[in-house]
């Protein structure tokens, strides 16, 4: 009777153990999409985005039987402040973090390409625990490991469910890197449509894409679901800003903000004749979702060794006179009061009498939050992620109108190569043809303001990165340019001692009377007002 009653013991604490197990049998997939990611911890003074925010998210799904698979649009080695000390290294810290949560899969954006040797991505590789994905690339790194760490035509499983994931990314002639250790073939949509058909051959249930190339090349790419119904979605990264694309008779194209701003939740079910059902989801990751505290001492770690680094980083240095909007999302679509700012800086840079012209492109400042009240020398940091020295040149005034046009290519849409600038005020009209959208160009004159003279020489000060055609700016190639001079971060970081100094705040609000940006809406209003 004893030993029955141990029995009967034994067998109820099983089962008690098994109702308060995690639950194991998945009820269904699901793929979290994130991108364009600089940070360790959350953007926005810590009330947006953020890795801790979306494991959080993740454990949610996985308490309801999701499984779980992040997808990562490239991105993330560099720039940022940390990077400039740590190669991207924090980066890889945290997301092999999330990988322990949930599998992540990523493709390789420009920017892990940013240095011109390759000793950078191979300890990123060597130190990663997530999967390295690419069909349209292979690494030439000169470490065998890390080269083969590289996979194409990957596969995982979902139960019994096979899912294929193809990958592509950016060439030099979009706006990528060129390094001599990888090597990009552009046909995005060749290369895609060859893995597709690889994948199918090999009888996967389920197709899916992650990229690091434009909206358009992907949304093109999404029309081989004609050709394959088993391609699913694309989800991609480079533009910074969420972005959500379905046409007929094609799959579903997605990208979030940087950051993890925002992201996308794709939930993916099979019914029983092994067709599929997709839901997609938009998440803005803002304060109503928590900090995961376990990544939270990761977190905590990066920035311990980073005010170690930098132990003046948190120092206030001036003040500005308002709240300035230097987000992504509005420093690469408009003109900013920083941005401003930072270009009047570049004008300076090579002595008295200052540079007639002066542009950046928006890309170069990485700050991506508000700068208001104290100033601190991290704001400096954050704005510029990585090195950014200035060049001066003389061009005719046709000749920097026609290299302003590339500026104003696109859509209104943000884009990192959108300019902030000084010296001259631009008038675009976005409903003519790329590349002959500007109205007018006007530089400062004794009455006001006149047009650009054609046939006369400005001296421009821009950074060495545009020189070459950085950014698709094709500054000509003949002209003068000096070499290399001052670090931007520096000028800028000085010119807010001397306000400071001075007991002024800096910045200057944009208004309708000192806009230098405008644009013509549908054409029937004057440029300038007068």
């Amino acid at each position: 009777m004893k030993k029955i009653t141990t029995l009967l013991a034994l067998a109820l604490l099983i089962l008690s153990a098994c109702a308060t197990a995690p639950v194991t049998q998945s009820s269904g997939l699901t793929f979290i999409h994130l991108n364009d990611t600089y940070r360790v911890g959350a953007v926005e003074d810590n009330t947006a985005g953020g890795f801790s925010r979306v494991i959080t998210l993740i454990r949610e799904l996985q308490a309801q039987g999701r499984d779980v698979r992040i997808l990562h649009g490239g991105d993330f080695l560099y720039p940022s402040l940390e990077s400039q000390l740590w190669d991207g290294l924090q980066i890889v810290d945290a997301m092999n973090f999330m990988n322990a949560v949930a599998p992540l899969y990523v493709t390789a954006g420009n920017h892990e390409f940013d240095r011109r040797g390759s000793g950078q991505l191979v300890a990123a590789i060597q130190a990663s625990e997530f999967a390295w994905l690419g069909d349209n690339y292979t690494f030439d790194t000169g470490d065998a490991a890390a080269d083969e760490a590289l996979r194409s035509g990957f596969t995982f499983q979902h139960g019994n469910k096979s899912v294929g994931v193809f990958s592509v990314t950016l060439h030099s002639d979009d706006g990528g890197n060129s390094r001599g250790y990888v090597d990009i073939d552009p046909n995005y949509k060749a290369v895609a449509e060859k893995a597709i058909a690889a994948l199918d051959a090999r009888g996967v249930d389920l197709i899916i894409g992650v990229t690091h190339i434009h909206m358009w090349q992907d949304v093109d790419i999404a029309r081989l679901q004609a050709k394959c119904p088993k391609l699913a979605f694309i989800v991609g990264g480079h533009e910074h800003e969420p972005q959500y694309s379905k046409e007929p008779g094609s799959a579903v194209v997605m990208k979030g903000a940087s950051n993890a701003r925002v992201i996308w939740q794709i939930d993916v079910d099979f019914d029983a004749d092994n067709s599929y059902v997709v839901n997609e989801r938009r998440i803005v990751l803002d304060e109503t979702v928590a900090f995961d505290p376990d990544y939270e001492v990761l977190a905590a770690k990066w920035r311990g060794r980073l005010l170690e680094k930098f132990p003046f980083l948190e120092a206030r240095i001036g003040t500005a006179a308002f709240k300035m909007d230097v987000r992504e999302e509005t420093i690469r679509s408009g003109e900013t009061s920083w941005g401003n700012f930072v270009a009047d800086q570049m004008r300076g840079a090579f002595g008295a009498p200052q540079a007639d012209l002066a542009f950046i492109n928006s890309g170069t400042l990485r700050i991506d939050y508000y700068i208001e009240g104290d100033i601190l020398f991290e704001d400096i940091g954050r704005t510029f992620g990585f090195s950014s020295f200035l060049r001066y040149t003389t061009l005719t005034g046709a000749e920097f109108k026609d290299v302003m046009e590339a500026g104003y290519r696109g859509g209104p849409e943000s884009q990192g190569y959108f300019p902030q600038i000084s010296g001259f005020r631009v008038c675009v009209d976005r409903s003519r043809k790329e590349f002959d959208r500007i109205v007018s160009l006007q530089v400062p004159a004794d009455n006001g303001w006149q047009e650009i003279e054609a046939d006369r020489e400005y001296v421009l000060v821009v950074p060495d990165f545009l020189f070459g055609g950085g950014d698709g700016y094709n500054i000509p190639k003949d002209r003068f340019a000096s070499r290399p001079g001052s670090e931007l971060k520096y000028l800028v970081f000085d010119a807010i001692l001397r306000a400071q100094g001075l007991g002024q705040a800096i910045g200057v609000p944009v208004t309708t009377d000192n806009r230098r940006f405008h644009q013509l809406r549908e054409g029937k209003q004057p440029c300038f007002s007068p």
